[in-house]
């Protein structure tokens, strides 16, 4: 069984799970990651997240019977997911070197990465927003590379699903999830969308996904 076509999330839930002490929502809730480990993976079962961020993703995993892998570039947030999830691995380091961080092989890859827009935006978000440089173009080849390493340690018929949303900032809509479909779609074979509905987007959405690829192999999906 695979992802349904549409999701809900409220502001409500997106506020109550926000960590203490940060200094931003997390990009999917709690309910959107029971959702998708529920429908993909089974108690047992390995996922990853190599832009682990607060750990939404590694402390649902390690609720509901898996094992969660995390990659997190910031070391404050190392520290936090350890501390959400204190049975996942959690290790500090650069997702763009994923293939020298984790061996897998991993059922599920459940993850948000850090968002560009095509205007406006000099710094990279590979890099914490904290260095100015590339491009969006070179951006989305980043996160290519990135899904590309992902497939490398997938099972399978294993899947990656990536959070994604469109965006509207300083009057240009960056159609981010189209983008980050096509790119990563290169890698890594599409299967479909999710949308994530919303009582009410969050700041500068226009639009809100679950985009699910699938690793080639004779599992089937879901």
């Amino acid at each position: 069984m695979g992802l349904p076509p549409y999701a809900t999330a409220t502001q409500q839930e997106l506020v109550a799970e926000r960590v203490p002490g940060s200094d931003e929502d997390v990009h999917f809730t709690e309910a959107i990651a029971t959702m998708v480990i529920e429908a993909l993976t089974a108690p047992g079962d390995v996922i990853l997240d190599p832009f682990a961020g607060f750990g939404t993703t590694l402390a649902v995993a390690q609720r509901l019977g898996r094992r969660a892998v995390g990659v997190e570039l910031l070391p404050e947030r190392v520290v936090a997911c350890r501390g959400r999830a204190t049975g996942a691995t959690v290790i500090e380091g650069d997702a763009r070197g994923l293939h020298r961080l984790v061996s897998g092989p991993f059922e599920l890859c459940l993850t948000s990465p850090p968002y560009r827009t095509a205007n406006d935006h000099p710094h990279d978000p590979l890099a914490a927003y904290e260095l100015v440089g590339d491009d969006y173009a070179t951006y989305l080849e980043d996160l290519a590379d990135i899904a590309d390493q992902v497939g490398q340690v997938l099972r399978p018929g294993g899947h990656l699903v990536l959070n994604v949303a469109n965006i509207r900032h300083a009057g240009h809509t960056t159609s981010l999830a189209w983008d980050v479909a096509r790119t990563v779609g290169q890698v890594l074979p599409f299967i479909r969308e999710t949308v994530v509905c919303w009582d009410a987007l969050p700041h500068d959405f226009t639009g809100d996904y679950l985009l699910t690829f699938q690793r080639d192999g004779p599992a089937g999906e879901g």
